[in-house]
């Protein structure tokens, strides 16, 4: 497995379409890349849509695939998983991917106000602990931190198995207000022939298969007023 893992690391730092920014580059400071995607990455004016925790980036590479008139990048800290969509999108051909592999705290430091058009969070670690809160990617703490580069009433995808970051997360946009766009408790039951229907993760097999419902919930973020918490 330690072979694997290093062979993985080698042929990562391998793609053009891999950015792997030192610490140094990053902390409380701004990524070159910020406020130039489009000109200086992509060459196009085309949505940007981030995937935050990729994971083996299936949803990244799979949309990439749908929408080839937007630009998706792949965001996760694992870059022996990340390995995997990275080389998918290579194999592929897809000029519309890239792969970002830095921690989520970060993220305000590579895009700019405005920047980008839409996110999708695909089973995230829920991170139910109270002290964990922060770490949720759809919870206020972050949220706040998306304010700063996503478009006004950008959209915010969550696809999860687990019940109580859902919950969570309806709580949080109904606190705040937030026009829902879809919600569902159980996609592949409630809504048979979406489109969504089509992209499965490696988790999300692995739930379907032990009767897990999936739930998703789609929402746009207003930028006009800071995300508070559930009282």
């Amino acid at each position: 497995m330690a072979k694997k893992k290093l062979a993985r690391w080698a042929e990562l730092n391998s793609f053009n379409h891999v950015i792997q920014p030192a610490f140094e580059d990053i902390f409380k400071k701004d990524h070159e890349l910020k406020g130039h995607w489009h000109k200086e990455w992509f060459g196009n004016n085309n949505p940007i849509v981030l995937e935050l925790g990729c994971g083996k980036g299936e949803y990244t590479v799979n949309l990439a695939e749908r929408y080839p008139g937007k630009n998706f990048i792949g965001i996760d800290i694992k870059g022996h998983r990340m390995w995997r969509g990275a080389k998918d999108a290579k194999e592929k051909g897809l000029p519309n991917v890239a792969f970002l592999r830095t921690r989520i705290e970060f993220i305000k430091s590579f895009f700019a106000p405005g920047e980008v058009d839409e996110i999708w969070i695909t089973f995230p670690d829920p991170q139910l602990k109270q002290r964990k809160e922060n770490k949720r990617l759809p919870g206020p703490y972050l949220l706040n931190l998306y304010r700063t580069f996503l478009k006004q009433n950008g959209i915010i995808h969550l696809k999860t198995d687990c019940r109580e970051l859902f919950d969570y997360t309806l709580s949080v946009v109904s606190a705040n207000n937030l026009e829902i766009i879809t919600s569902t408790t159980d996609l592949h039951n409630d809504m048979p022939g979406h489109e969504l229907l089509s992209i499965r993760t490696f988790y999300e097999e692995m739930f379907l298969k032990e009767n897990i419902p999936i739930t998703y919930l789609a929402f746009r973020l207003n930028n006009e007023k800071p995300i508070k918490g559930i009282e």
